[in-house]
């Protein structure tokens, strides 16, 4: 009989007791490139000019898309607005300091609980911060830390857990997620909330919480070509004031600076991905920009891999975004800074980097995601061994690697005229049938797969990068779902004899909100969901529940504020209205 142990983290939720789910590199002004500052600092967006373009004829029944591209043209929407001015649709793009939503499955949080949270005990936030950071200290804290995601896995493997699937929503806080369970027609001010499968879904014994999500200090100086960190400027300034933040995300100050890392009064770094993925997988706070190195210069090891090493598990990584960006890339890999993509993604497949020059990593057994058909002749960040082509997997990486030249994995990659979902599974197909690796590697133009909207297609509208994204019917069928690549990861590592840890990461719920886009973060919420139903049910088929934990939560917080929540409700209804009255399209490619 099979054994599993499942944990899905959803990286935008957060952990709460007393309840029984990449960023965009266009838009990250968050990481300067050294650590002068204590707060992670942006400008905040300018306001977008009135654009002339035409209603496209989608906005008739598509009330969502419509509230996005009207609030983007006006810079004004009564229904919402990204920042702290309610007066501006879009002033903030960046990260915040909120806190976020965690959601578990077959493991509870009763252990955390009987500890107490770590922001109660000033002798644990020492251990977390190196000191107690100003305003953090709260005898009522209901709320954990990211690090508690790590101790919470950890604690399932002791237990005698076997299989471990984190799935993080990137960027994906408590106000986002209401988004979208509006949009599904479900009402709620606090809490758990409804209408989301991973909010509803009661198979097995579930529970939820809150996490503070900040690092230990803002991005440091570092030599990418040495992989050591220079200087750690200044003291630690990680921490929460909840005085300012709220206890808990329905009870946050929304007019103040605190949450977007600007209140100087009482300065709390705001986290990247890469430090908070860094806590979660690793257990250690670090610096924003850092994959599993700490503010020291240590390389620590990843729980994914740990497991990999110590007990014979598979692991596999599966994300809508580059494979390389800062989520997977903590699942694994070593680097002083989250942009060496190249170097990460050998890390990732077993090839000597910069990190491990002379014994490479064992790499992944499964690694599912965007990047493909990008191209760059030059990238400083990356370092002198850099090399012209693909910025995030390199075209010649992956051919060493491919079972055809003699390496351990069955490539799959974005293919004219093949359908994405049906190669992806031929190639899972072929690794299990020749027991060899999987690796598959998909996207649109940016690198990562074609962004959902609401309504469960693919037409995005404008938001504050001033233009849309627009995909080909070949876009959209070449590459696979992020529910899609998560069965074909999961027939994979079921065929593990000792157990496997999987994450699967819905990456654009991050980049629809640095984009201030209202419309796809509901649709990469909607998309991230599904794929959760394919993990939960999985886990179903294979009576896997007794050796299952599933943890959903998010790495860091956005600033999207709620002003009219019946707006989305409406929305939704309308586009169900729509969905009953369209009859399915055939696709037209086929493998």
């Amino acid at each position: 009989m099979l054994r599993f142990f499942t944990i899905l983290v959803f990286s935008t939720l957060a952990i709460k007791s007393g309840f029984s789910a990449e960023d965009d590199p266009k838009k990250i002004k968050t990481e300067p490139t050294a650590a002068s500052t204590p707060v992670a600092k942006s400008d905040p967006v300018e306001p977008v000019a009135k654009i002339a373009i035409d209603n496209d004829r989608d906005d008739a029944a598509d009330q969502m898309r419509r509230m996005q591209r009207v609030a983007t043209e006006d810079q004004a929407a009564s229904w919402g607005h990204w920042g702290n001015q309610p007066n501006k649709y879009m002033t903030w793009d960046q990260h915040s300091n909120r806190l976020v939503p965690v959601y578990t499955f077959g493991i509870m949080l009763d252990k955390l609980r009987a500890e107490g949270s770590a922001y109660s005990d000033p002798e644990r936030l020492k251990k977390i911060y190196g000191k107690v950071p100003k305003g953090t200290l709260n005898p009522s804290a209901l709320y954990f830390d990211q690090t508690d995601i790590y101790r919470l896995q950890q604690a399932a493997i002791d237990a005698g857990y076997t299989n471990i699937i984190l799935m993080v929503f990137d960027g994906m806080d408590w106000q986002t997620t209401r988004a979208a369970s509006l949009y599904k027609q479900n009402r709620y001010e606090s809490g758990r909330g409804t209408g989301l499968s991973f909010q509803d879904d009661r198979r097995v014994k579930t529970d939820y919480g809150l996490i503070c999500t900040s690092p230990k200090s803002a991005i440091l100086k570092f030599d990418v070509n040495a992989q050591t960190v220079l200087d750690w400027a200044g003291e630690p300034t990680g921490g929460y004031d909840p005085n300012r933040g709220g206890e808990a995300p329905w009870l946050e100050q929304s007019k103040r600076k605190y949450l977007l890392g600007e209140d100087r009064e009482q300065p709390h770094t705001v986290t990247d991905s890469a430090a908070s993925a860094t806590s979660m997988m690793s257990g250690y706070k670090t610096y924003n920009a850092a994959i599993n190195v700490l503010v020291d210069g240590r390389q620590v090891v990843p729980i994914g891999r740990s497991l990999q090493a110590q007990e014979g598990f598979k692991v596999g990584l599966v994300t809508s975004v580059p494979v390389t960006h800062a989520t997977p890339a903590c699942a694994y890999a070593n680097n002083v800074t989250r942009k060496d993509y190249q170097d990460i993604g050998r890390d990732l497949i077993g090839l000597p980097s910069s990190a491990h020059r002379n014994t490479p990593l064992q790499g992944v057994d499964v690694l599912l995601g965007g990047g493909w058909g990008e191209n760059k002749d030059a990238d400083t960040a990356q370092g002198d061994n850099f090399v012209p082509g693909n910025p995030y997997l390199h075209e010649e990486d992956i051919r060493r690697v491919d079972i055809q030249n003699g390496g351990k994995y069955v490539v799959a990659q974005r293919t004219s005229g093949k359908a994405g979902k049906q190669l992806l599974m031929a190639s899972a197909m072929k690794a299990i049938d020749e027991d060899q690796r999987l690796l598959g590697f998909f996207g649109t133009k940016g690198g990562h797969l074609p962004f959902q909207t609401a309504d469960g297609k693919y037409n995005p509208t404008i938001d504050n990068k001033d233009a849309k994204e627009e995909y080909t019917p070949a876009d959209i069928t070449e590459n696979p779902t992020l529910a899609e690549m998560t069965r074909a990861a999961l027939l994979v590592l079921e065929q593990a004899v000792d157990g496997f840890w999987l994450l699967v990461e819905a990456g654009d719920v991050d980049w629809a909100n640095h984009a201030n886009n209202a419309d796809n973060a509901i649709g990469s919420v909607l998309s991230g969901d599904e794929a959760f139903r394919v993990v939960m049910d999985w886990v179903d088929e294979n009576d896997a529940w007794p050796y299952t934990a599933v943890i959903v939560t998010a790495d860091h917080g956005h600033y999207l504020v709620i002003e009219d929540a019946d707006r989305f409700v409406e929305a939704g209804k309308q586009a169900e209205m729509s969905r009953k009255q369209q009859k399915p399209v055939p696709k037209a490619i086929t493998p």
